[in-house]
């Protein structure tokens, strides 16, 4: 009950800062959105994208899902409710500006990485067992997982982890790209995809430069990274 009642005690806090304090936001609101910008985040309760810019209710439009992935346009139904916020947003909000937000010590990539090991042993539907969605989902972000084996065959697992965090950012940018009402608003230069990284543990945020082919810091860590 005590979690139940942080609940309410936040949202009469909202309430007073938004509706009592400051009333002009949500009276700006009451007919509708106007944010120019969609980012895509993961649902880790650690990673707020409100929270982690500062912003406001309006500012921006958030698509949350594990790992922070946008699917392929060609796979099936059961995958379309994040293509189907991504158009709303570019085609209906006109936001000028998607952003995918990675994160550190993400636990979908976590997931990824343990495949084919005993820590975590594959479980499908088609194999008589329970379906395991989070295994499905995860499909997306093989090619990422892929690579990081490949090309770093000597890192240790957290290397791999946090390459393949960055890697599956870029995954979802071609996605993107790949979208026709995406590719048809970048066409017209009224849209700019940005791959960003948040780096939990330092406490800083990288964004992916194209030029350098890394995910290099726009705000860097104030302290050494936490403990």
């Amino acid at each position: 009950m005590r979690d139940i009642e942080r609940l309410v005690d936040g949202f009469q806090r909202f309430q007073q800062q938004y509706y009592e304090d400051a009333p002009s936001l949500y009276r700006s609101l009451r007919d509708g959105q106007h944010p120019s910008t969609l980012l895509i985040g993961c649902c880790d309760s650690r990673v707020d994208p409100a929270m982690l810019l500062g912003c406001d209710p309006g500012d921006i439009f958030t698509v949350r899902n594990v790992a922070n992935l946008v699917p392929p346009s060609n796979m099936d139904r059961g995958l379309q409710g994040v293509l189907a916020a991504i158009q709303f947003a570019v085609e209906q909000l006109q936001v000028s500006r998607v952003i995918v937000l990675g994160h550190g010590q993400c636990g979908g990539i976590r997931t990824l990485m343990e495949r084919g090991t005993g820590s975590r042993p594959a479980r499908r539907a088609d194999a008589g067992g329970e379906p395991d969605y989070i295994e499905r989902w995860m499909d997306i972000a093989e090619p990422a997982r892929s690579r990081v084996l490949q090309q770093m065959p000597e890192a240790t697992p957290a290397e791999r982890r946090r390459a393949c965090e960055q890697a599956s950012i870029l995954i979802s940018l071609r996605n993107l790209e790949e979208l026709f009402f995406v590719r048809r608003a970048l066409e017209a230069g009224r849209l700019t995809l940005h791959g960003w990284y948040f780096d939990l543990a330092a406490g800083a945020l990288l964004a992916y430069s194209a030029r350098a082919d890394a995910f290099l810091p726009i705000v860097c860590p104030l302290f050494t990274e936490l403990g």
